[in-house]
């Protein structure tokens, strides 16, 4: 009905002046800003994931065809939508970005100075709290160049910087995690913890949006791969949609916790698990405990009720 190309200056002008309509917008980066301002003008604005909106591409790919594509997804009867998040909802996740960003330099660093260090003969056991006893050896030793003890110095005045920024993050976080009676029931499932919780309640639309635990796992990646035809059903890895950091999250979680339940130690071991670590290998464990930590908090979450401990463990899981 109407093919018009207009700059962003232009497209606000428009949209105000427009009768209230349906919008269609491809989830993005600045996307979710732009359905909250479209909709203050009395749109209703729907956000559709790239993947989705693919499909209805016909041929080659430009802005028309983007926008045809686009309408012509809108139209499906099934077609899901990314519900809008808030401006402060979206600060919450800018509070998770920076957190991975630090993470992710201050590994980096550490990996930069036990790199040099093993250069000059000087290694040290694994974990970030090596580190800081290696740049000390690193300062008393008088035998090393003067311009090397010189460099590792910036690179400890680097890694005191990273720590402090990152407990202050830490401390953002846990801040909004105790303010969030939710988050703090999710915190309570094994292998969650407030980093996890807080990043449930962060990036998980409404709960409601997804019929069963399972459809929630699903779309976390964290169900297998179905790739059945002719009724033969054949599952393979698992799907790895969604949200990466939320799926690595869970996965880690779960992996602490087999890695306690095999060593015998661990007081959330049940028979359910028990079971599993002694037919599969340790990783394929930790996924499916991720995708049963996925169920209980899709759980918790719609029917507002606390994780509650299987009362049928094995005895040297309740001495433990």
């Amino acid at each position: 009905m109407l093919r018009k190309k207009l700059t962003r200056g232009q497209m606000i002008g428009f949209f105000e002046k427009l009768a209230p309509t349906t919008i269609a917008i491809e989830a993005c980066g600045g996307s979710h800003h732009w359905a909250r301002l479209l909709g203050s003008f009395g749109h209703e604005v729907k956000l559709i994931a790239p993947q989705l909106a693919k499909p209805y591409v016909k041929r080659g790919k430009n802005d028309a065809a983007d926008a045809e594509a686009l309408c012509e997804a809108l139209s499906r009867p099934t077609m899901r939508f990314v519900p809008t998040k808030t401006a402060d909802q979206q600060a919450a996740l800018m509070l998770i970005g920076m957190r991975s960003r630090l993470i992710h330099n201050r590994t980096q660093l550490t990996n930069a100075i036990r790199g040099f260090a093993m250069e000059f003969g000087l290694t040290t056991g694994t974990g970030t709290s090596r580190i800081e006893p290696l740049l000390e050896r690193i300062a008393a030793d008088e035998e090393m160049p003067e311009l090397a003890r010189e460099l590792f110095a910036l690179h400890a005045r680097e890694y005191a910087q990273l720590r402090k920024e990152i407990e202050k993050v830490d401390d953002r976080l846990m801040a909004w995690h105790r303010q969030n009676e939710c988050s703090q029931r999710l915190a309570q499932i094994p292998g969650v913890g407030p980093i996890g919780a807080s990043l449930l309640m962060l990036k998980t639309p409404d709960p409601r949006l997804f019929k069963s635990g399972r459809d929630f796992a699903a779309w976390m990646g964290l169900t297998p791969r179905d790739h059945s035809t002719a009724g033969k059903v054949r599952l393979g890895a698992i799907t790895r949609a969604g949200d990466e950091q939320l799926r690595s999250v869970l996965v880690v979680g779960a992996t602490a916790v087999v890695r306690h339940a095999r060593k015998g130690n661990g007081r959330n071991t049940t028979p359910w698990l028990v079971g599993l670590i002694e037919r599969k290998r340790p990783k394929l464990v930790a996924v499916a405990l991720a995708n049963k930590m996925a169920r209980t908090a899709w759980k918790l979450m719609v029917t507002g009720e606390h994780y509650r401990r299987n009362a049928a463990q094995p005895a040297s899981a309740n001495a433990a």
